[in-house]
């Protein structure tokens, strides 16, 4: 009688120092880790109905293991994930090692399993840049439901509804025990494009205020008087993961959002987060910018 095959195995990593997990290995062991709680399975369970061991299942929900394909579909069987759902798993698994992704939001929504979405929710800090919005964690409702028809005229109202309550949703990591700590860098464009009507942008501007008052929020304005910045190309997000990981880079654009990975990018990235903070008003400086701004309204 043979042996039941032991499905307590990863991919192979190379002997020398382990390579970071790249944004599909991240992506794939979050949902993963969603999908047994899902089930409602404790890790432990998990094991006796897979034959897969603890720390091997452990290893795979922290992205510090790119599982094989038999031991996936194991998971994927004990969790009950069948059609695109598991599709989509299975080519996140064999593309799990590659660095760099494009990932399309053609979908009505960027679902809770969305690649940024479920990264933003493993970061610990998130320094923001933006030229033309507001960013996305400190918009109202009704300033991001304006941008959303604004962006997308053709956009349905249900549509915009479902889109409104995952935002909503995301500013949640703004509170808690260990809020993520948002940096946010905004052209003075932002601030003075009339988005929605001067109601809209009056409470935009006045909630601006308020969070820029938390110990973890930090907001600065880049005035128009600072002239041709390193930020003027477009905008970006830089996730961080504390000192054992690599940062990851983010730019939405009209194709989706794109993942940078390379070591090269993110020190390019960075070190124009710090020349943009350099020429930024400092936050004391930047709230009465706001206010002077709201009043002007």
């Amino acid at each position: 009688m043979q042996d039941k095959p032991d499905l307590g195995t990863v991919a192979p990593l190379p002997r020398s120092r382990r390579q970071p997990p790249t944004v599909r290995l991240r992506r794939l062991a979050a949902e993963l880790r969603r999908l047994r709680e899902e089930a409602g399975l404790s890790q432990t369970e998990v094991t006796e109905k897979t034959d897969v061991n603890l720390a091997t299942l452990h290893r795979i929900e922290t992205a510090k293991a790119k599982p094989q394909l038999r031991t996936l579909n194991a998971l994927l069987d004990a969790y009950g994930v069948t059609g695109d759902r598991r599709a989509d798993l299975v080519a996140l698994q064999k593309e799990a090692k590659q660095r760099g992704w494009l990932h399309g939001f053609e979908v009505d929504l960027p679902d809770p399993y969305s690649a940024y979405i479920g990264l933003e929710a493993e970061a610990c800090e998130a320094i923001n840049y933006e030229s033309l919005f507001i960013p996305g964690l400190l918009q109202t409702e009704d300033y991001a439901r304006a941008v959303m028809r604004g962006v997308r005229p053709t956009i349905t109202d249900d549509e915009v509804e479902t889109r409104i309550a995952a935002r909503m949703q995301r500013q949640a990591l703004l509170k808690g025990d260990t809020p993520l700590r948002l940096w946010a860098i905004l052209d003075q464009a932002a601030l003075s494009r009339t988005v929605g009507d001067d109601t809209v942008m009056r409470d935009q501007l006045a909630y601006l205020i308020r969070q820029a008052k938390l110990p973890h929020v930090t907001i600065q304005v880049i005035p128009f008087s600072a002239g041709a910045h390193p930020g003027m190309p477009g905008s970006f997000i830089v996730l961080k993961f504390g000192a054992d990981d690599p940062d990851t880079i983010h730019i939405d654009s009209m194709a989706g959002g794109l993942f940078l990975e390379k070591e090269a990018d993110i020190r390019r990235y960075n070190d124009i987060c710090q020349h943009l903070r350099a020429i930024a008003l400092s936050p004391a400086d930047t709230a009465a910018l706001i206010a002077s701004m709201r009043e002007g309204r």
